[in-house]
């Protein structure tokens, strides 16, 4: 029994040989292949071709590309003998180059919704609006172009160049009409979802830019008002003077440097000034200090104090001192006395009622 091996095989069925009937053209290609120099061995590039096989020619194809080549030009004959004959008709009334501007609106008009058409085929519910749309911009084209021909008393031709716009559009609806592809109701269905789901998303961001927009035109020629400052009405809350008093309290104590704290109250009562006592004895005693730690006058006390005047006072009464004389003595050897007898009395009767 002969062997079957790569030597019985017809030549043509090898790799590398052609096959009958078959259109191949060579392609070049690069290989590494082994070379040895001087016994040192380096891969290096190597050119050669192969032959491929060529694919038959889509006839199909070819056909339909030449279909669309020649639907195309019958449109841009028509445009041209449209605008044209309509330009010429305007003219009569206005100057040429306006006259076949205003020409052009009539033929791009049924050609624009004829792309419209395109673009919706998938979608006979939206191809429905720019069909009909086109419908009407040709029928307003072809009754100008009959128009123009009447007025030049060659009515046949203006028939003819109105048939003209007709056959192109007729010629590329059928073409258009070949190449749709009709879907199914389900996937037209799924493929409308699909299409709503992205026209959303692109809607929303859309909106987000035009508002990310007004923001900004807002933020530079509408600021933002700010908060409204608390007005004051004039009354003090629980421990705290509202500003009219307080600056009612320091007017007085300027005006009236050796006034007591019990005038001032009677000067806030005589301006009608709500406020709470407590509050505004403890401001008269700041102040009051602070008068007296700037006062110059007296002599020098023993060392720099290191309390306030209410502070030694209730130093006083906390080791035990009841007697006022005895207090204002301690508290001038402390401050200086400079310091009222009045001033350390009231705050003596003040801290022994606490």
């Amino acid at each position: 029994m002969p062997r079957k091996d790569s030597e019985s095989v017809p030549p043509q069925h090898l790799p590398g040989h052609p096959l009958p009937g078959v259109d191949y053209r060579p392609e070049p290609r690069q290989r590494l292949v082994p070379h040895a120099v001087d016994g040192k061995t380096r891969l290096v590039e190597e050119d050669y071709e192969v032959m491929v096989p060529v694919p038959p020619r889509d006839w199909d194809q070819a056909v339909t590309t030449a279909v669309t080549a020649v639907a195309a030009l019958l449109v841009a004959v028509a445009v041209v003998w449209s605008v044209a004959s309509i330009g010429d008709l305007l003219a009569r009334a206005v100057v040429a180059p306006i006259a076949y501007l205003a020409a052009c609106a009539f033929a791009l008009a049924w050609v624009t919704c004829m792309a419209l058409e395109w673009l919706a085929r998938y979608d006979a519910a939206r191809a429905a609006g720019p069909r009909t749309a086109g419908n009407w911009a040709l029928v307003a084209d072809m009754a100008v172009v009959a128009t123009h021909g009447y007025v030049e008393e060659a009515l046949y031709v203006g028939l003819a160049g109105a048939a003209v716009s007709a056959v192109a559009k007729k010629m590329w609806s059928t073409v258009m009409s070949h190449q749709s592809r009709p879907l199914p109701a389900r996937t037209a269905t799924w493929l409308q979802g699909e299409e709503a789901d992205i026209a959303a998303r692109l809607a929303l961001g859309a909106r987000k830019r035009h508002l990310a927009r007004l923001e900004v035109q807002a933020a530079v020629y509408a600021p933002t008002t700010p908060a409204a400052l608390p007005q004051d009405n004039r009354q003090d809350t629980p421990g705290q003077l509202s500003p009219t008093v307080l600056s009612a309290v320091r007017a007085v104590l300027a005006t009236l440097p050796d006034v007591s704290h019990d005038d001032v109250l009677v000067h806030l009562d005589k301006l009608g000034l709500d406020y709470d006592e407590t509050a505004v004895l403890a401001v008269l005693d700041n102040e009051q200090d602070s008068q007296d730690s700037r006062s110059g006058p007296g002599p020098t006390p023993l060392f720099p104090p290191t309390q306030t005047v209410t502070e030694s006072v209730r130093t006083a009464l906390s080791s035990g001192v009841r007697d006022k004389d005895s207090v204002v003595s301690y508290v001038h050897k402390i401050h200086g006395s400079g310091v009222p007898r009045a001033t350390i009395v009231r705050l003596f009767n003040r801290e022994l009622a606490a």
